[in-house]
């Protein structure tokens, strides 16, 4: 991840998007009504889609602020969480929060990149990276990590963000390229759905399906965008502009350039 998105991330440690932890996700909105919820049904969402189990060694890259660590250590109790992040701030608050939980003994976070891990060859079960690996400097550079550090059988899910459909009209052009400016996406990782599984593959993953799954999170949290005035309160002030210039617009049009998809690959 580059100096520019831990900027990013470090100025939102200030201002997390949700009244209740420090959420940093979209939200998975096919039955929650709040963006707490929404956060919280996407974290729950990877962690089913990766078969996340009591006996397993979980790697969590771009933890944010160890929101949805908390989450599986309470819900699903893997044996260990180790997580990973680049942001100094963010592994802080990280820590102090999982220990005031109780629950250091079973979630470790440590500065760490995403694209060097680390940790031993073959020492994890899962590797999770939710709503962060559009940012590595690259996307394919992680997928060859998380092979790496995968035990044979071990899973990779990601739940990530890439370009949608092709564009249009020049108006679709100029709103991608927008978004990959505001969120600090690599040129590289600007791939489509097709490319990704092969970037999956290619990386030596036996199996990849990459799921659209932008019906359930993108117009959901566009709702939330539009009628929650404490959630647009929460953004930074840039993006408490941009929210309030886009609140017209609708969904459909204006996340057509973008698939939001959910990722699971099966080391052989």
């Amino acid at each position: 991840m580059s100096g520019r998105a831990e900027a990013l991330y470090t100025r939102l440690a200030a201002r997390p998007l949700t009244g209740r932890g420090m959420w940093l996700n979209l939200g998975y909105w096919r039955e929650a009504e709040e963006i707490e919820a929404a956060s919280e049904a996407l974290a729950m969402l990877v962690a089913e889609a990766g078969r996340m189990a009591p006996a397993d060694e979980v790697v969590d890259v771009g933890f944010g602020f160890a929101d949805q660590d908390m989450l599986w250590a309470e819900r699903i109790g893997p044996r260990r969480i180790t997580g990973l992040n680049v942001t100094p701030l963010q592994v802080r608050i990280g820590r102090a929060r999982v220990a005031r939980r109780g629950l250091s003994d079973v979630i470790e976070l440590r500065e760490g990149s995403a694209t060097a891990m680390p940790l031993p060859a073959a020492s994890a079960d899962l590797v999770i990276a939710l709503e962060c690996a559009f940012h590595f400097d690259t996307r394919v550079e992680f997928f060859a990590e998380a092979h790496r550090v995968l035990r044979p059988g071990g899973r990779l899910v990601t739940a990530d963000i890439i370009r949608g459909a092709p564009a249009r009209n020049l108006l679709e052009d100029l709103l991608w390229a927008a978004f990959r400016r505001a969120v600090v996406m690599p040129a590289a990782n600007g791939v489509r759905r097709a490319e990704y599984a092969a970037q999956l593959r290619a990386a030596g993953f036996a199996t990849a399906t990459v799921e659209d799954i932008s019906a359930e999170i993108f117009p959901g949290w566009h709702r939330a965008l539009r009628e929650d005035a404490a959630l647009r309160a929460r953004l930074p002030l840039a993006a408490r502009a941009v929210a309030e210039a886009i609140r017209p617009v609708a969904a459909e049009r204006l996340y057509r350039p973008l698939d939001y998809v959910l990722a699971v690959a099966v080391k052989g």
